[in-house]
């Protein structure tokens, strides 16, 4: 009912719990919904039978990358530790993505893990989560400008509503949101739900509102990209050619 309500015709289901059973349970409302266009999975990347795992998941025709809880793990350069290279090197080999959940203290480990794998497709989830509440521009904005310049990743235009505090207003939103405009551009900028997190501060028809809000100063073909065509070229997502 939400994505009716909103005119969304597909979505993408990210991981939420680190777990291999919650994988495999939205792979099959993958086979249930076909609104359902991908999935974000998550594996245990510390495992050394982690490429073995991503080899039968793989089976499965939507999923798409994976997604390690990142902004949970209390080193922030978990992500460079030198044992979890033959799984990037397998996402690079079959064209899997990586979902980059981070915060600004990963920023630097993040711009390094870039560089490191320039072939991998990586997006930054939720802007890389700036402490808004706290007026956390700086130094999320010049670590993420760099990263933007210096690689080709993708960035989700989500989660930001949480990360406000009391006051999720637009206006507060606002210098964020243009921020990650001026740095990915609408070529490399994705609208994303959140959902339900973001039920935590906003409904989904809110936050939609307030993307479109956003992007109405946009061409046309900016605002496809952004609410849509991203997403489809980044997860390399199989939609019927109608749409």
């Amino acid at each position: 009912p939400e994505l009716q309500q909103a005119g969304v015709d597909y979505t993408l289901l990210v991981q939420a719990a680190e777990t291999l059973a919650e994988t495999e349970f939205i792979l099959q409302l993958a086979e249930q919904y076909p609104f359902v266009a991908g999935v974000v999975g998550w594996v245990d990347m510390n495992s050394p039978e982690a490429t073995q795992v991503l080899d039968a998941l793989h089976q499965h025709p939507k999923l798409v990358g994976i997604r390690p809880v990142i902004q949970g793990i209390a080193d922030p350069n978990w992500m460079l530790k030198p044992e979890l290279d033959p799984v990037f090197q397998w996402l690079i080999e079959n064209d899997l993505t990586f979902d980059a959940l981070v915060k600004p203290v990963h920023l630097d480990a993040l711009h390094q893990l870039l560089l490191r794998y320039p072939q991998l497709r990586i997006v930054i989830d939720h802007g890389a989560k700036p402490n808004i509440a706290a007026d956390g521009f700086s130094p999320w904005a010049e670590k993420l400008q760099r990263i933007s310049e210096e690689s080709s990743a993708f960035c989700k235009l989500s989660g930001l509503v949480t990360e406000a505090g009391a006051d999720a207003s637009f206006g507060k939103l606002q210098p964020y949101m243009t921020h990650l405009m001026n740095c990915f551009g609408a070529e490399r900028l994705m609208w994303g739900s959140d959902w339900p997190v973001c039920t935590l501060k906003a409904s989904y028809q809110e936050w939609v509102k307030s993307v479109a809000a956003f992007v109405a100063q946009s061409s046309a073909a900016e605002q496809q990209a952004i609410w849509g065509g991203n997403a489809i070229k980044f997860y390399r997502l199989d939609l019927p050619k109608n749409n």
